[in-house]
């Protein structure tokens, strides 16, 4: 299978405000990575300083998701329309993490 950049979910929502790569509710890193522990789906990509990082311009798309136990996940890539970033189990989670 090959892939674009274009077909990679975007991130299309995050609410973590203590997130460096987090301006106004969008995500500015170029890619996120999905991580956690069975029972949940964190963002990786998380970083909690003052100062900010990431693109000036960006549409941030899943990189990489490492729930292999998720609906949305194929062979280690998202398959989701879109993912939400928010605060869950951790300060930063896939809000649309589903186990299958």
């Amino acid at each position: 299978m090959s892939m674009t950049l274009d077909d990679l979910p975007a991130v299309a929502e995050c609410s973590v405000a203590g997130c460096s790569y987090n301006d106004h509710s969008n995500c500015h890193a170029a890619a996120v990575t999905i991580a956690g522990t069975a029972d949940h789906a964190e963002c990786a990509t998380f970083i909690p300083l003052s100062s900010k990082g990431g693109l000036d311009k960006v549409l941030t798309h899943v990189g990489a998701c490492q729930r292999g136990e998720c609906i949305h996940n194929s062979n280690l890539e998202c398959t989701a329309a879109s993912v939400r970033i928010g605060p869950g189990a951790d300060s930063a989670d896939c809000l649309t993490y589903e186990v299958r």
